[in-house]
């Protein structure tokens, strides 16, 4: 689409700085599938160089976003006060339903991967007659504004995406929505445009959705304070990537042409020569040239190739590798680096201890999406009437796991002596633990028998 468009909408260097910076992440996208990895081949050689990627980025970008949501969070909500149980029960039930019904989990994790990779993510929410649709969308499909005097939140969101890819810019259709905060309200203008920027169909126009807020939300992937990009987990790999790419290529090339012995005749005559056979148990009948002088015999022998690399190839491989590994903070679990390491529950999440903490620092920026998502899931659905809920005071509870084997005897034990020391509830435990599917009616049941003993 005709970048002008776009940069009318946004204005400002910021916007001008988002447009330029898509090619950057095309490329990291690129690199990402393996397409980008490769390189240019030295066409003044008499042979075909080998060109081998061994693409340790993508399993890498897919450990991290499998540790991170590899067990979905799970969501519940709260009330504040007793008396209110029953109607966040209720609650409960209606957003995890949704989630469900959204493949919340897989989608989750997905989207994890494109924010590893383009840097950012948005997290979208939309309305139709019956339900409400919880989506991501990756960096190249929305531009963002945010507000002046708070930089998390938006005054502006663009989402865009090529419904064609007709060469001529006349015939290609993009879809394109836009949100903007004017006044306190949310307005929608959506629409079809071709290549050029010109509108062809329109949808929505300056649509007041009564809304006071933009149902959409930015996750931003590390980065400092002030940043509205992101930063790509990819670009810090692809130096290591495209080093062990070449030398792994090189291997390949020099086993291809020094790996076999070579015969090499020493005055011998070209007839005798035109003769040679190579085969089992073949009798070679070796001529001197006859135009040697005298004194001169023809001899051949074979021409061993002495290899003296083997060991530091293979240590800088593996330090290369190494380096992406540790670079994202996952644990290299080969079988040689388990030997002689204990299996239980501890001494893993010993070896997982650096990407814990780096999912835990992750996991800030998606818990503050989460909990903005759950507000306003409740708050979309008061608005357009899908459901409704007694106004009550609530808090949002998020248990989120990493897929680690711990010693869960251990610490339901230790739960039990929460539980004992009533700083934690009954109900609490038996939700953690899953120890019934109604725990409240658990619980009355309990009390119930206890009374008529």
């Amino acid at each position: 689409m005709n970048a002008t468009a776009f940069y009318e909408e946004l204005g400002g260097l910021y916007g001008s700085r988002v447009l330029e910076e898509f090619g950057e992440i095309i490329r990291l996208y690129d690199f990402y599938e393996g397409k980008g990895q490769l390189w240019p081949k030295n066409g003044q050689l008499d042979y075909l160089p080998t060109v081998k990627r061994t693409n340790f980025i993508k399993k890498l970008i897919k450990a991290e976003a499998r540790f991170l949501f590899g067990r979905t969070p799970e969501l519940s909500v709260r009330a504040i006060r007793q008396e209110d149980d029953g109607i966040a029960r209720e609650m409960t039930l209606f957003l995890n339903r949704l989630l469900r019904n959204n493949h919340f989990g897989d989608r989750l994790v997905r989207a994890a991967r494109d924010c590893f990779i383009g840097k950012r993510v948005a997290l979208r929410l939309c309305t139709d007659e019956e339900d409400i649709s919880i989506g991501f969308r990756p960096s190249l499909e929305f531009l963002f504004e945010p507000r002046e005097d708070d930089a998390d939140r938006l005054k502006k969101i663009i989402f865009f995406y090529q419904l064609n890819t007709e060469v001529p810019h006349r015939k290609q259709r993009i879809w394109k929505q836009k949100f903007e905060m004017v006044e306190g309200r949310c307005f929608l203008d959506e629409g079809v445009y071709d290549g050029d920027g010109r509108l062809l169909e329109s949808r929505y126009e300056n649509f007041d959705t009564g809304l006071t807020f933009i149902p959409a939300y930015v996750i931003l992937n590390d980065g400092l304070c002030g940043d509205l990009s992101g930063e790509s987990d990819v670009a810090e790999l692809i130096e290591n990537q495209n080093a062990y790419n070449r030398l792994t290529s090189d291997d390949i090339d020099a086993l291809r042409f020094n790996l076999f012995p070579q015969r090499v005749a020493t005055d011998a005559s070209v007839s005798s020569l035109d003769k040679l056979v190579i085969a089992p148990g073949a009798l070679i009948d070796l001529q001197t040239d006859p135009t040697m002088m005298d004194g001169k015999q023809a001899s051949m022998e074979m021409l061993e190739p002495k290899f003296g690399y083997d060991d530091r190839i293979e240590h800088t491989l593996c330090r290369i590798k190494s380096d992406m590994y540790e670079l994202l903070s996952v644990p290299d679990l080969s079988t040689e680096q388990l030997k002689g390491t204990l299996s239980s529950g501890q001494s893993i999440r010993a070896m997982y201890w650096e990407l814990l903490c780096r999912c835990e620092e992750k996991w800030t920026a998606w818990e503050a999406a989460l909990r903005w998502m759950a507000y306003g899931v409740f708050h979309l659905a008061r608005e357009t009437g899908i459901a409704s809920f007694p106004p009550i005071e609530w808090e949002l509870h998020i248990e989120h796991g990493y897929p680690l084997p711990d010693d869960e005897e251990t610490e339901r034990v230790n739960d039990l002596k929460e539980v004992e020391a009533q700083v934690r509830s009954r109900r609490s435990y038996m939700e953690k633990w899953k120890i019934a599917a109604d725990p409240q009616g658990e619980l009355e049941n309990i009390d119930g028998e206890a009374q008529t003993q």
